[in-house]
Protein backbone atom coordinates (compact mmCIF):
# COMPACT_ATOMS: atom_id res chain seq x y z
CA UNK A 1 0.00 0.00 0.00
CA UNK A 2 3.08 2.02 0.66
CA UNK A 3 4.25 2.20 -2.59
CA UNK A 4 0.39 2.95 -4.48
CA UNK A 5 0.40 5.83 -1.78
CA UNK A 6 3.45 7.82 -2.62
CA UNK A 7 2.57 7.09 -6.47
CA UNK A 8 -0.67 8.71 -5.71
CA UNK A 9 1.14 11.60 -3.90
CA UNK A 10 3.46 12.37 -6.44
CA UNK A 11 0.80 12.44 -9.23
CA UNK A 12 -1.01 14.68 -7.37
CA UNK A 13 1.26 17.36 -5.87
CA UNK A 14 3.17 17.72 -9.90
CA UNK A 15 -0.32 19.64 -10.71
CA UNK A 16 -0.08 21.49 -7.81
CA UNK A 17 3.65 22.51 -8.45
CA UNK A 18 4.96 25.50 -8.96
CA UNK A 19 6.20 25.80 -12.83
CA UNK A 20 10.26 25.43 -12.96
CA UNK A 21 12.86 26.50 -16.08
CA UNK A 22 12.53 23.23 -17.93
CA UNK A 23 15.41 21.65 -20.83
CA UNK A 24 16.20 18.29 -21.61
CA UNK A 25 19.87 16.99 -21.25
CA UNK A 26 21.82 14.17 -20.65
CA UNK A 27 22.61 13.05 -17.36
CA UNK A 28 25.77 13.13 -15.93
CA UNK A 29 28.11 9.60 -15.34
CA UNK A 30 27.64 8.86 -11.53
CA UNK A 31 31.34 8.48 -11.20
CA UNK A 32 31.84 12.13 -12.99
CA UNK A 33 33.74 14.99 -10.99
CA UNK A 34 31.57 17.27 -11.40
CA UNK A 35 28.95 15.46 -8.24
CA UNK A 36 32.13 16.11 -6.14
CA UNK A 37 33.06 20.10 -6.73
CA UNK A 38 29.12 20.70 -6.41
CA UNK A 39 29.45 19.12 -3.19
CA UNK A 40 32.30 21.25 -2.41
CA UNK A 41 30.46 24.34 -3.50
CA UNK A 42 27.65 23.51 -1.15
CA UNK A 43 30.06 23.22 1.87
CA UNK A 44 31.30 26.70 0.84
CA UNK A 45 27.71 27.69 1.25
CA UNK A 46 26.95 28.94 -2.24
CA UNK A 47 24.11 25.87 -2.88
CA UNK A 48 21.61 25.08 -0.55
CA UNK A 49 18.78 23.45 -2.51
CA UNK A 50 20.96 20.75 -3.50
CA UNK A 51 18.82 17.07 -3.47
CA UNK A 52 21.15 14.14 -3.50
CA UNK A 53 19.04 11.28 -3.15
CA UNK A 54 17.78 10.83 -6.27
CA UNK A 55 20.97 10.87 -9.21
CA UNK A 56 22.59 11.08 -11.47
CA UNK A 57 22.01 14.51 -11.63
CA UNK A 58 20.68 16.03 -15.16
CA UNK A 59 23.34 18.68 -17.22
CA UNK A 60 20.47 21.27 -16.89
CA UNK A 61 20.24 20.19 -12.85
CA UNK A 62 23.91 20.80 -12.44
CA UNK A 63 23.24 24.07 -14.95
CA UNK A 64 20.73 25.09 -11.97
CA UNK A 65 23.03 24.57 -8.96
CA UNK A 66 25.92 26.12 -10.59
CA UNK A 67 24.03 29.18 -11.22
CA UNK A 68 22.80 29.32 -7.59
CA UNK A 69 26.30 29.16 -6.53
CA UNK A 70 27.44 31.67 -9.39
CA UNK A 71 24.56 34.06 -7.77
CA UNK A 72 25.46 33.76 -4.08
CA UNK A 73 29.40 33.96 -5.13
CA UNK A 74 28.71 37.60 -6.81
CA UNK A 75 26.66 38.82 -3.58
CA UNK A 76 29.47 37.22 -1.03
CA UNK A 77 32.99 38.21 -1.90
CA UNK A 78 34.40 37.71 1.58
CA UNK A 79 35.41 33.66 0.60
CA UNK A 80 38.79 32.76 -0.97
CA UNK A 81 38.07 33.91 -4.35
CA UNK A 82 40.57 31.98 -6.28
CA UNK A 83 39.52 28.41 -5.48
CA UNK A 84 35.84 29.43 -5.27
CA UNK A 85 36.07 30.55 -8.61
CA UNK A 86 38.15 27.49 -10.75
CA UNK A 87 35.91 25.48 -8.97
CA UNK A 88 32.81 27.23 -10.40
CA UNK A 89 35.02 27.70 -14.11
CA UNK A 90 35.54 23.68 -13.75
CA UNK A 91 31.82 22.78 -13.45
CA UNK A 92 30.99 25.62 -15.99
CA UNK A 93 33.36 24.48 -18.95
CA UNK A 94 31.68 20.85 -18.14
CA UNK A 95 28.14 21.39 -19.00
CA UNK A 96 28.31 24.70 -21.88
CA UNK A 97 24.60 24.09 -23.31
CA UNK A 98 22.90 23.83 -20.15
CA UNK A 99 24.30 26.93 -18.59
CA UNK A 100 24.02 29.06 -22.01
CA UNK A 101 20.41 28.16 -21.82
CA UNK A 102 19.91 28.54 -18.13
CA UNK A 103 21.48 32.64 -18.56
CA UNK A 104 19.37 32.95 -21.73
CA UNK A 105 15.97 31.08 -21.24
CA UNK A 106 14.62 32.67 -24.23
CA UNK A 107 17.23 31.73 -26.70
CA UNK A 108 15.73 29.70 -29.34
CA UNK A 109 17.50 26.07 -30.02
CA UNK A 110 18.01 24.53 -33.64
CA UNK A 111 15.29 21.43 -33.79
CA UNK A 112 18.08 18.93 -33.91
CA UNK A 113 21.66 19.23 -33.01
CA UNK A 114 24.06 16.22 -32.56
CA UNK A 115 28.13 16.64 -30.45
CA UNK A 116 29.19 13.13 -31.49
CA UNK A 117 31.40 13.27 -28.97
CA UNK A 118 30.46 14.69 -25.57
CA UNK A 119 32.68 12.95 -23.10
CA UNK A 120 35.53 10.32 -23.06
CA UNK A 121 37.56 8.58 -20.70
CA UNK A 122 40.45 6.07 -21.36
CA UNK A 123 41.03 3.86 -19.15
CA UNK A 124 43.54 1.35 -18.37
CA UNK A 125 43.99 -1.18 -15.25
CA UNK A 126 46.60 -3.50 -14.24
CA UNK A 127 44.82 -6.04 -11.47
CA UNK A 128 46.47 -8.72 -8.98
CA UNK A 129 43.61 -9.98 -7.24
CA UNK A 130 40.83 -12.64 -6.82
CA UNK A 131 37.35 -11.35 -6.30
CA UNK A 132 34.81 -12.37 -3.38
CA UNK A 133 31.84 -14.63 -4.25
CA UNK A 134 28.86 -13.93 -1.91
CA UNK A 135 27.45 -17.13 -2.35
CA UNK A 136 26.79 -19.01 1.08
CA UNK A 137 23.96 -20.44 3.35
CA UNK A 138 23.59 -18.09 6.45
CA UNK A 139 21.37 -19.01 9.41
CA UNK A 140 17.96 -17.25 9.72
CA UNK A 141 16.57 -16.75 13.15
CA UNK A 142 13.41 -14.86 12.43
CA UNK A 143 11.88 -13.43 15.40
CA UNK A 144 12.98 -9.41 14.36
CA UNK A 145 11.96 -6.40 16.15
CA UNK A 146 12.60 -3.00 15.24
CA UNK A 147 15.89 -1.32 15.43
CA UNK A 148 17.10 -4.66 16.97
CA UNK A 149 14.20 -3.84 19.84
CA UNK A 150 11.26 -6.28 20.64
CA UNK A 151 10.33 -9.28 18.81
CA UNK A 152 7.59 -11.08 16.95
CA UNK A 153 7.17 -8.84 14.22
CA UNK A 154 8.57 -12.16 12.13
CA UNK A 155 8.03 -15.39 12.78
CA UNK A 156 10.84 -16.95 14.89
CA UNK A 157 12.08 -19.60 12.69
CA UNK A 158 13.68 -23.14 13.47
CA UNK A 159 16.89 -23.20 14.55
CA UNK A 160 18.62 -24.68 11.64
CA UNK A 161 16.62 -22.45 8.91
CA UNK A 162 18.72 -21.04 6.50
CA UNK A 163 18.54 -18.44 3.96
CA UNK A 164 21.20 -18.28 0.94
CA UNK A 165 23.26 -15.26 0.14
CA UNK A 166 24.66 -15.07 -3.73
CA UNK A 167 26.12 -12.85 -6.29
CA UNK A 168 29.72 -11.89 -6.02
CA UNK A 169 32.00 -8.41 -6.04
CA UNK A 170 32.93 -8.53 -9.67
CA UNK A 171 36.40 -6.70 -9.67
CA UNK A 172 38.15 -6.45 -6.15
CA UNK A 173 38.51 -2.82 -4.83
CA UNK A 174 36.29 -1.76 -8.17
CA UNK A 175 32.68 -1.14 -6.49
CA UNK A 176 30.37 0.64 -8.58
CA UNK A 177 31.62 0.25 -11.41
CA UNK A 178 28.34 -0.13 -13.69
CA UNK A 179 28.70 -3.93 -13.73
CA UNK A 180 31.98 -3.74 -15.43
CA UNK A 181 34.70 -6.66 -14.43
CA UNK A 182 38.37 -6.12 -15.19
CA UNK A 183 40.59 -9.36 -15.24
CA UNK A 184 43.84 -10.47 -13.85
CA UNK A 185 46.60 -8.61 -15.41
CA UNK A 186 46.22 -5.65 -18.01
CA UNK A 187 42.56 -4.13 -18.97
CA UNK A 188 42.34 -1.65 -21.55
CA UNK A 189 38.26 -0.23 -21.24
CA UNK A 190 37.80 2.95 -23.98
CA UNK A 191 33.98 4.82 -23.01
CA UNK A 192 32.65 7.55 -24.34
CA UNK A 193 29.30 9.69 -24.79
CA UNK A 194 27.37 10.94 -28.02
CA UNK A 195 24.47 13.38 -27.47
CA UNK A 196 21.70 13.93 -29.91
CA UNK A 197 19.40 16.97 -28.78
CA UNK A 198 15.30 17.66 -30.29
CA UNK A 199 15.23 21.72 -29.30
CA UNK A 200 14.00 21.71 -25.55
CA UNK A 201 12.09 19.02 -24.77
CA UNK A 202 13.96 16.18 -26.18
CA UNK A 203 17.48 14.63 -25.66
CA UNK A 204 19.24 11.56 -26.18
CA UNK A 205 22.45 9.24 -25.46
CA UNK A 206 24.59 6.59 -26.61
CA UNK A 207 27.83 5.41 -24.65
CA UNK A 208 29.36 2.77 -25.36
CA UNK A 209 32.57 1.32 -24.46
CA UNK A 210 35.36 -1.34 -25.52
CA UNK A 211 36.86 -3.33 -23.16
CA UNK A 212 40.20 -5.10 -23.99
CA UNK A 213 41.91 -7.62 -22.07
CA UNK A 214 44.28 -10.89 -22.88
CA UNK A 215 44.36 -10.77 -26.30
CA UNK A 216 40.44 -10.01 -27.03
CA UNK A 217 38.36 -7.10 -26.92
CA UNK A 218 34.27 -6.55 -26.93
CA UNK A 219 32.21 -3.64 -27.47
CA UNK A 220 29.08 -3.19 -24.96
CA UNK A 221 26.66 -0.27 -24.64
CA UNK A 222 27.17 1.05 -21.20
CA UNK A 223 24.17 3.53 -21.47
CA UNK A 224 21.98 4.59 -24.18
CA UNK A 225 18.49 6.35 -23.68
CA UNK A 226 15.59 8.89 -24.99
CA UNK A 227 14.50 11.54 -22.59
CA UNK A 228 11.57 13.37 -23.36
CA UNK A 229 10.37 16.53 -20.66
CA UNK A 230 12.28 18.41 -18.38
CA UNK A 231 11.82 20.34 -15.00
CA UNK A 232 9.37 18.52 -12.89
CA UNK A 233 8.10 16.09 -15.82
CA UNK A 234 10.68 13.78 -17.47
CA UNK A 235 10.17 10.54 -19.68
CA UNK A 236 13.38 8.78 -20.16
CA UNK A 237 13.38 5.04 -22.27
CA UNK A 238 16.80 3.07 -22.46
CA UNK A 239 19.57 1.98 -20.65
CA UNK A 240 20.50 3.86 -17.73
CA UNK A 241 22.17 4.17 -14.07
CA UNK A 242 20.69 4.97 -10.98
CA UNK A 243 21.16 5.96 -7.70
CA UNK A 244 18.80 5.95 -4.60
CA UNK A 245 19.93 7.32 -1.41
CA UNK A 246 22.11 9.33 0.06
CA UNK A 247 25.38 7.10 0.70
CA UNK A 248 28.87 7.72 -1.07
CA UNK A 249 30.04 4.58 -1.02
CA UNK A 250 26.52 2.70 -1.39
CA UNK A 251 22.81 2.62 -0.72
CA UNK A 252 20.53 -0.52 -0.04
CA UNK A 253 17.72 -0.01 -2.58
CA UNK A 254 19.54 1.11 -6.17
CA UNK A 255 23.14 1.82 -7.31
CA UNK A 256 25.50 1.68 -10.07
CA UNK A 257 26.72 -1.34 -8.85
CA UNK A 258 25.76 -3.87 -11.08
CA UNK A 259 25.35 -3.61 -15.30
CA UNK A 260 22.60 -0.92 -15.54
CA UNK A 261 19.20 -1.80 -16.48
CA UNK A 262 17.12 -0.98 -19.47
CA UNK A 263 14.24 0.90 -18.02
CA UNK A 264 11.48 3.13 -18.54
CA UNK A 265 11.58 5.99 -16.28
CA UNK A 266 9.75 8.85 -15.10
CA UNK A 267 10.82 11.76 -12.78
CA UNK A 268 11.77 15.08 -11.81
CA UNK A 269 15.26 15.98 -13.22
CA UNK A 270 15.08 19.09 -11.26
CA UNK A 271 12.88 19.71 -8.07
CA UNK A 272 9.78 21.35 -8.00
CA UNK A 273 8.21 23.57 -5.29
CA UNK A 274 5.34 22.48 -3.36
CA UNK A 275 3.44 24.81 -0.35
CA UNK A 276 3.68 23.97 2.97
CA UNK A 277 6.02 21.28 2.13
CA UNK A 278 8.86 22.61 0.24
CA UNK A 279 11.16 21.44 -2.29
CA UNK A 280 10.66 17.71 -4.31
CA UNK A 281 12.12 15.06 -6.86
CA UNK A 282 10.94 11.68 -7.45
CA UNK A 283 11.54 8.83 -9.82
CA UNK A 284 9.78 5.93 -10.72
CA UNK A 285 11.79 3.05 -12.58
CA UNK A 286 10.50 -0.10 -14.18
CA UNK A 287 12.34 -2.71 -15.50
CA UNK A 288 13.13 -6.59 -15.52
CA UNK A 289 15.51 -8.80 -14.52
CA UNK A 290 17.62 -11.16 -16.51
CA UNK A 291 16.14 -15.00 -16.88
CA UNK A 292 17.97 -17.26 -14.17
CA UNK A 293 17.83 -20.77 -13.26
CA UNK A 294 18.37 -21.24 -9.65
CA UNK A 295 17.66 -24.49 -7.29
CA UNK A 296 15.70 -25.65 -10.29
CA UNK A 297 13.74 -22.94 -10.32
CA UNK A 298 13.12 -20.19 -13.14
CA UNK A 299 12.32 -17.02 -12.81
CA UNK A 300 12.49 -13.39 -14.56
CA UNK A 301 11.21 -10.78 -11.94
CA UNK A 302 10.06 -7.75 -13.34
CA UNK A 303 11.50 -4.75 -11.33
CA UNK A 304 10.11 -1.85 -9.65
CA UNK A 305 11.67 1.21 -8.01
CA UNK A 306 9.93 4.80 -6.15
CA UNK A 307 11.94 7.04 -4.68
CA UNK A 308 10.41 10.16 -3.18
CA UNK A 309 13.30 13.39 -1.55
CA UNK A 310 11.64 16.09 0.22
CA UNK A 311 13.55 19.54 1.00
CA UNK A 312 11.47 21.21 3.82
CA UNK A 313 14.19 23.41 4.69
CA UNK A 314 17.44 24.43 3.57
CA UNK A 315 19.45 22.14 5.57
CA UNK A 316 17.01 19.00 5.50
CA UNK A 317 16.37 16.32 3.21
CA UNK A 318 13.93 13.30 3.80
CA UNK A 319 13.48 10.34 2.17
CA UNK A 320 11.56 7.18 1.00
CA UNK A 321 12.97 4.13 -0.93
CA UNK A 322 11.24 1.31 -2.43
CA UNK A 323 12.67 -1.62 -4.87
CA UNK A 324 10.35 -4.43 -5.86
CA UNK A 325 10.66 -7.72 -7.75
CA UNK A 326 7.81 -8.95 -8.92
CA UNK A 327 5.73 -11.66 -11.15
CA UNK A 328 7.42 -12.86 -14.49
CA UNK A 329 8.69 -16.15 -15.48
CA UNK A 330 8.05 -19.01 -12.57
CA UNK A 331 5.47 -17.04 -10.20
CA UNK A 332 1.55 -16.64 -11.02
CA UNK A 333 0.77 -13.74 -12.63
CA UNK A 334 -3.07 -13.71 -12.69
CA UNK A 335 -4.19 -9.90 -12.23
CA UNK A 336 -4.90 -10.85 -8.21
CA UNK A 337 -1.23 -12.19 -8.08
CA UNK A 338 -0.11 -8.91 -9.77
CA UNK A 339 -1.70 -6.27 -7.79
CA UNK A 340 -0.71 -7.92 -4.82
CA UNK A 341 2.38 -8.16 -6.08
CA UNK A 342 2.37 -4.15 -6.59
CA UNK A 343 1.11 -3.75 -3.30
CA UNK A 344 3.24 -6.37 -1.18
CA UNK A 345 3.15 -7.25 2.74
CA UNK A 346 1.18 -10.57 2.04
CA UNK A 347 2.41 -14.21 2.62
CA UNK A 348 0.16 -14.58 -0.75
CA UNK A 349 1.95 -12.29 -3.13
CA UNK A 350 4.53 -12.71 -5.56
CA UNK A 351 6.88 -10.20 -4.95
CA UNK A 352 10.29 -9.29 -2.58
CA UNK A 353 10.31 -6.08 -1.53
CA UNK A 354 12.89 -3.23 0.02
CA UNK A 355 11.84 -0.40 1.04
CA UNK A 356 12.99 2.62 3.94
CA UNK A 357 13.47 5.93 5.01
CA UNK A 358 16.51 8.04 5.12
CA UNK A 359 17.65 11.56 5.63
CA UNK A 360 20.10 14.15 5.84
CA UNK A 361 21.17 17.33 7.69
CA UNK A 362 23.54 19.93 7.10
CA UNK A 363 24.62 22.04 10.33
CA UNK A 364 25.56 25.36 9.00
CA UNK A 365 27.30 26.18 12.34
CA UNK A 366 29.56 23.01 11.80
CA UNK A 367 30.98 24.11 7.93
CA UNK A 368 28.22 23.15 6.67
CA UNK A 369 28.98 19.21 7.36
CA UNK A 370 26.07 16.52 6.94
CA UNK A 371 24.77 13.85 9.13
CA UNK A 372 23.01 11.46 7.16
CA UNK A 373 21.21 7.80 7.25
CA UNK A 374 18.87 5.57 5.67
CA UNK A 375 17.36 2.30 7.35
CA UNK A 376 15.82 0.08 5.11
CA UNK A 377 14.02 -3.22 5.30
CA UNK A 378 13.42 -6.37 3.32
CA UNK A 379 9.44 -6.38 5.15
CA UNK A 380 7.18 -4.64 6.77
CA UNK A 381 5.09 -5.35 10.21
CA UNK A 382 2.57 -2.56 12.10
CA UNK A 383 4.52 -0.17 9.00
CA UNK A 384 8.07 -0.37 9.99
CA UNK A 385 10.18 -2.03 7.70
CA UNK A 386 11.87 -5.25 9.53
CA UNK A 387 14.71 -7.33 9.01
CA UNK A 388 16.24 -3.87 8.77
CA UNK A 389 19.88 -2.53 7.19
CA UNK A 390 21.46 0.77 7.31
CA UNK A 391 23.85 3.12 6.18
CA UNK A 392 24.74 6.32 7.99
CA UNK A 393 27.68 9.01 7.36
CA UNK A 394 29.28 12.05 8.00
CA UNK A 395 30.41 14.35 5.59
CA UNK A 396 32.94 17.26 6.58
CA UNK A 397 33.39 19.39 3.13
CA UNK A 398 35.66 21.75 4.35
CA UNK A 399 37.96 20.32 7.49
CA UNK A 400 39.67 23.63 6.60
CA UNK A 401 38.26 27.05 6.21
CA UNK A 402 39.27 27.26 2.59
CA UNK A 403 37.37 24.22 1.60
CA UNK A 404 40.50 22.60 0.19
CA UNK A 405 39.96 19.70 2.83
CA UNK A 406 37.29 17.55 3.40
CA UNK A 407 36.74 14.43 5.48
CA UNK A 408 33.61 11.51 5.30
CA UNK A 409 32.77 8.45 7.25
CA UNK A 410 30.45 6.09 5.91
CA UNK A 411 28.99 2.79 7.75
CA UNK A 412 27.11 0.01 6.14
CA UNK A 413 25.04 -2.91 7.94
CA UNK A 414 23.74 -5.44 5.90
CA UNK A 415 21.21 -8.06 7.73
CA UNK A 416 22.11 -11.35 7.31
CA UNK A 417 18.84 -12.04 4.76
CA UNK A 418 19.30 -8.66 2.59
CA UNK A 419 19.27 -9.80 -0.86
CA UNK A 420 17.75 -13.22 -0.38
CA UNK A 421 14.43 -14.38 -1.31
CA UNK A 422 12.82 -17.55 -1.25
CA UNK A 423 10.24 -17.15 -4.14
CA UNK A 424 13.21 -15.17 -6.04
CA UNK A 425 15.79 -17.63 -5.13
CA UNK A 426 18.52 -15.76 -7.51
CA UNK A 427 17.54 -12.56 -4.96
CA UNK A 428 18.47 -9.32 -5.43
CA UNK A 429 20.71 -9.47 -7.80
CA UNK A 430 21.28 -8.99 -11.75
CA UNK A 431 23.98 -10.49 -13.68
CA UNK A 432 25.77 -11.83 -10.57
CA UNK A 433 26.10 -8.66 -8.94
CA UNK A 434 24.06 -7.01 -6.01
CA UNK A 435 22.31 -3.93 -7.22
CA UNK A 436 21.91 -2.41 -4.16
CA UNK A 437 25.25 -1.90 -1.78
CA UNK A 438 28.21 -3.54 -3.05
CA UNK A 439 29.08 -5.25 -0.19
CA UNK A 440 26.19 -7.61 -0.13
CA UNK A 441 23.95 -9.46 2.41
CA UNK A 442 25.03 -10.16 5.94
CA UNK A 443 28.23 -7.47 5.94
CA UNK A 444 29.85 -5.11 8.31
CA UNK A 445 31.92 -1.98 6.00
CA UNK A 446 33.85 0.94 7.33
CA UNK A 447 34.05 3.72 4.82
CA UNK A 448 36.67 6.29 5.37
CA UNK A 449 38.01 9.51 2.93
CA UNK A 450 40.06 12.16 3.12
CA UNK A 451 40.97 14.31 0.46
CA UNK A 452 43.04 17.71 -0.63
CA UNK A 453 42.30 20.21 -3.25
CA UNK A 454 45.80 21.97 -4.49
CA UNK A 455 43.70 23.71 -7.18
CA UNK A 456 40.16 23.08 -8.60
CA UNK A 457 41.46 20.05 -11.04
CA UNK A 458 44.47 18.82 -9.00
CA UNK A 459 42.85 16.50 -6.42
CA UNK A 460 44.43 14.19 -3.93
CA UNK A 461 42.53 11.27 -2.04
CA UNK A 462 43.26 8.70 0.35
CA UNK A 463 40.60 5.96 1.16
CA UNK A 464 40.48 2.85 3.59
CA UNK A 465 37.74 0.61 4.49
CA UNK A 466 37.50 -2.25 6.77
CA UNK A 467 34.71 -4.93 6.16
CA UNK A 468 33.59 -8.31 7.77
CA UNK A 469 31.54 -10.82 6.29
CA UNK A 470 29.92 -13.38 9.08
CA UNK A 471 30.02 -11.76 12.50
CA UNK A 472 26.79 -13.37 13.21
CA UNK A 473 24.54 -16.05 11.85
CA UNK A 474 27.54 -18.46 10.15
CA UNK A 475 26.65 -21.76 9.55
CA UNK A 476 28.44 -24.73 9.78
CA UNK A 477 32.26 -24.43 10.02
CA UNK A 478 32.11 -20.99 8.28
CA UNK A 479 34.72 -18.29 9.70
CA UNK A 480 34.48 -14.19 9.74
CA UNK A 481 36.20 -12.63 6.93
CA UNK A 482 37.97 -9.71 7.16
CA UNK A 483 38.88 -7.19 4.45
CA UNK A 484 41.03 -4.13 5.69
CA UNK A 485 42.04 -2.02 2.21
CA UNK A 486 43.56 0.87 0.93
CA UNK A 487 43.37 3.26 -1.70
CA UNK A 488 44.73 6.35 -3.39
CA UNK A 489 43.65 8.59 -6.52
CA UNK A 490 45.43 11.99 -7.83
CA UNK A 491 43.32 13.75 -10.31
CA UNK A 492 45.38 16.55 -12.26
CA UNK A 493 45.32 18.70 -14.95
CA UNK A 494 46.88 17.21 -18.39
CA UNK A 495 45.99 19.63 -21.47
CA UNK A 496 43.20 22.01 -22.12
CA UNK A 497 39.95 20.34 -21.23
CA UNK A 498 41.54 16.90 -20.46
CA UNK A 499 42.12 15.68 -16.90
CA UNK A 500 43.91 12.16 -15.89
CA UNK A 501 43.59 10.08 -13.09
CA UNK A 502 46.36 8.07 -11.38
CA UNK A 503 45.16 5.04 -8.70
CA UNK A 504 46.22 2.51 -6.83
CA UNK A 505 45.10 0.10 -4.24
CA UNK A 506 45.84 -3.22 -1.79
CA UNK A 507 43.69 -4.85 0.51
CA UNK A 508 44.48 -8.01 2.76
CA UNK A 509 41.97 -10.87 3.39
CA UNK A 510 41.56 -13.28 5.34
CA UNK A 511 39.35 -15.91 5.77
CA UNK A 512 38.14 -15.80 2.04
CA UNK A 513 34.35 -16.74 1.18
CA UNK A 514 34.35 -17.36 4.95
CA UNK A 515 37.03 -20.26 4.89
CA UNK A 516 39.27 -20.69 7.54
CA UNK A 517 42.81 -20.13 7.53
CA UNK A 518 42.29 -18.79 3.21
CA UNK A 519 44.01 -15.42 2.20
CA UNK A 520 44.47 -13.23 -0.47
CA UNK A 521 46.39 -10.12 -1.03
CA UNK A 522 44.28 -7.76 -4.13
CA UNK A 523 46.31 -4.89 -5.75
CA UNK A 524 45.48 -2.74 -8.51
CA UNK A 525 47.19 0.31 -10.56
CA UNK A 526 44.99 2.43 -12.76
CA UNK A 527 45.69 5.38 -14.75
CA UNK A 528 43.41 7.39 -17.03
CA UNK A 529 41.99 10.24 -18.91
CA UNK A 530 38.84 11.95 -19.06
CA UNK A 531 37.75 14.92 -21.61
CA UNK A 532 34.17 16.26 -20.18
CA UNK A 533 33.65 13.42 -17.81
Amino acid sequence: MKSLCTFSLICALLFSAVPVYALSSANIPLDSPIYRDLNILAGLGLITSDIQGIRPFSRAEAARLLFEAETNRAADNTQNSRFVDELIKRVREQIPREMSQRENPDKKLVPMDVNPISSLRFRTVWLDGVARDYHRPVHDPGNDGVFGIGSGLRPKNAPDAVAMQRGGEGTPLFENNNGVVYGSGLTGELRWGSDFFFGRWGSALLEPYLLAHSGSSRMHLNRGYLKLGGGSLELEVGKDENWLGLGYRGNISLTNNAENFSQVKLSSPEPFSVPYIGSMKYAIIASQFEKTIVDAAERQPWFYAVKLSVKPTENLEIGFNLGRQMGGVGVKNSIGDTLRGLIGGTNSDNSNGLAGFEARYRLPWLRNSELYGEFSGEDTALFWPIVESYVAGLYIPRLTDDGRNDFRFEFFQGNQILYTHSTFPGGYIYKGMPIGHSQGGATQDFFFRGSHWFTARNNLALEYINTTRGMVDRVGDQAIERKHAGRIFWDLPLYGAIDGQLGYGIEKVSNLNLVNGAGQTNQFLKFEVRYRY
